[in-house]
């Protein structure tokens, strides 16, 4: 019987919330040919005349605003929800950073080393696909695998937007603020560039052709993000029992000029409080870890909008992190992979 090991990968995140360590680390982010698909020489001229020279002192600032004793909440609440999978794993679990550390490299080459493993399950931790999470990890391992040689079979599961399992855990993990008092529930997922939908698309005529692309049943759904996301909140709505007029969808983390997906978390959550909302909840389902998305651009940042529009609380829904339930899935979901 082959003897195979997981490894799980997030995004990842600075050592320190300094300025020095965010430079590096939005270097190495932006500079991946998946997140910014352009040719590397543009791609470069943007990242080092554009992006460097200011962008790392606001990160540090915005870093610096989460960080814990623990250090960056992403890579401390991942190594939690690791410990909790380690202590019932019947194979060897490890987790990596797609950038930052502990890396892809590192933390493959540990579990190639351990004796008789075969395989690797690469469980990206995103419920839904974008070449810029899903892919690059993808590629990433593939580099380390031809780069040194190792006589490994990587074997990686599909999004796992629509699993029962996972849904059950995202309305267990949000039923306690969904049935204290609020008014509304903004479900707000991370960004994308509408170039990244279209070229992922296999078909090349449906993602974006239509206004209906995202309800008509088609290929391009296993590789389009918008899908996913929107098919993410109709079983959650359902499983939750959430009215049409009690929810809304938005996205966040907007980088550059390009056209991205809309509406905007910021525009939406300021329409919201104008239009009389007063007590907002909102659900980050695109991540199943805090981070900076999380807790600064949404509980601190989306606060301040809220409030300056009118609003008067906004609490944001806790990702699911290691809430025992999620950890179970994750548990099940790697034995049946």
């Amino acid at each position: 019987m082959t003897q195979r090991a997981v490894l799980f990968a997030n995004l990842g995140s600075p050592d320190h919330p300094d300025v020095p360590s965010v430079r590096r680390y939005l270097d190495q982010f932006l500079m991946d040919p998946y997140v910014i698909q352009l040719p590397w020489l543009l791609r470069r001229l943007i990242v080092s005349l554009f992006v460097l020279p200011t962008r790392p002192k606001r990160s540090a600032h915005a870093y610096a605003s989460i960080w814990t004793e623990k250090g960056s909440p992403l890579v401390a609440l991942s190594l939690q929800l690791l410990e909790q999978l380690r202590e019932s794993a019947r194979l060897p679990v490890a987790m990596a950073m797609r950038y930052g550390s502990p890396s892809i490299e590192s933390e493959l080459l540990k579990l190639a080393a351990l004796p008789g493993i075969e395989e690797v399950l690469l469980f990206p931790l995103y419920p839904h696909y974008a070449e810029s999470t899903v892919l690059t990890s993808v590629k990433e391992a593939e580099r380390v695998i031809a780069a040194h040689g190792l006589r490994l079979v990587l074997r990686v599961p599909a999004p796992f937007y629509a699993d029962p399992a996972y849904i059950r855990s995202l309305v267990s993990s949000a039923e306690p603020w969904l049935q204290a008092t609020h008014d509304h529930v903004l479900f707000s997922y991370h960004g994308l560039p509408e170039s990244h939908l279209t070229k992922a698309d296999p078909t090349g005529s449906h993602c974006l052709r239509q206004p209906d692309c995202c309800s008509r049943p088609s290929e391009a759904h296993a590789t389009c993000y918008r899908h996913q996301v929107l098919r993410t909140t109709e079983l959650f709505v359902a499983a939750a029992g959430l009215a049409p007029e009690r929810y809304s969808v938005a996205f966040q983390s907007r980088l550059g000029r390009a056209k991205w997906l809309e509406p905007s978390t910021e525009q939406v959550i300021t329409a919201l409080a104008e239009r009389g909302v007063k007590h907002l909840l909102v659900l980050c389902p695109a991540f199943v870890t805090d981070c900076l998305e999380t807790l600064e651009e949404i509980e601190i940042q989306g606060n301040e909008t809220f409030k300056a529009a009118g609003g008067e609380t906004l609490t944001l829904i806790p990702c699911l992190n290691d809430h025992p339930q999620w950890v179970a899935t994750l548990r099940t979901m790697i034995e049946a992979a």
